[in-house]
């Protein structure tokens, strides 16, 4: 499916067959632009953009670059700049918001399939998506980070002392709320993978998995239903916003 076209059309007000009427093709063919992920003529490419009030690169980025590029990423990137609350849950590494650049790096620099400029371009992406949490009206992030993430190291202990620290600091902002699961809850829902829920100002919600292969913007409202169970799962193993900013600074203490 293509995930980009579907969430233009869901945020333009459109369905396949009415974007098909302003465009004057059958809506057979753009349904099969959504369900089979096929390119349109270029010409088709344009006036759906356009009639979508998107950029062509946004819905039909070169396939090519697919993998480089992370295009797959891009409907969710969309949907956490609208949002008014992000509420994110991670078992294994720190959320992309939180994670500083040398931490960030050494990431995507473990996964063994980026050359050394694809892991520079692909930094500097994440750096500049944490600018949303220093806008002039930055969402509402609360994060639940089981705590082993912060004991596994990434970069080694100078990169994770920095991490844990940085972590707390950005705790302490108003807008920002940072829940640890102590490695003392043993086992929970949550450690079934990490995700992301998304509300935007009109009350939209859309959610977001994690893969080995990439990642899956969640919008069915059943599937939507079972990601709000879980995030009250992990949110009640978690402590309060209080002892995890204690609890981070303790362990910033054993990176030193």
């Amino acid at each position: 499916m293509n995930d980009a076209l579907r969430v233009a059309l869901q945020r333009a007000g459109h369905t396949t067959e009415s974007l098909a009427g302003q465009i004057g093709v059958d809506p057979k063919t753009t349904d099969r632009w959504l369900r089979e992920g096929r390119i349109p003529h270029p010409a088709h490419r344009s006036a759906a953009a356009a009639a979508l009030g998107q950029n062509v690169s946004d819905i039909w980025p070169d396939t090519n670059r697919r993998h480089r590029d992370l295009v797959w990423f891009r409907p969710w990137e969309a949907i956490e700049r609208e949002a008014r609350s992000l509420r994110s849950y991670q078992p294994l590494v720190l959320p992309g918001l939180l994670q500083t650049e040398r931490y960030a790096r050494a990431l995507f620099g473990s996964a063994g399939q980026y050359t050394p400029d694809d892991i520079e371009r692909l930094v500097a992406a994440r750096m500049a998506r944490q600018s949303v949490l220093s806008g002039d009206a930055p969402p509402w992030l609360t994060a639940v980070i089981d705590e082993g993430a912060l004991r596994r190291s990434v970069g080694g202990p100078e990169v994770m002392r920095q991490q844990v620290e940085s972590l707390a600091a950005t705790a302490d902002l108003p807008h920002v709320r940072v829940h640890v699961v102590p490695l003392s809850a043993g086992a929970y829902a949550g450690l079934s993978g990490p995700f992301v829920i998304a509300s935007s100002a009109d009350n939209r919600t859309a959610g977001y998995l994690d893969t080995q292969l990439h990642g899956k913007v969640v919008s069915d409202p059943a599937e939507l239903v079972a990601l709000m169970a879980a995030w009250e799962n992990v949110r009640g193993e978690a402590l309060s916003h209080r002892q995890s900013i204690e609890l981070l600074r303790e362990v910033a203490e054993t990176w030193t």
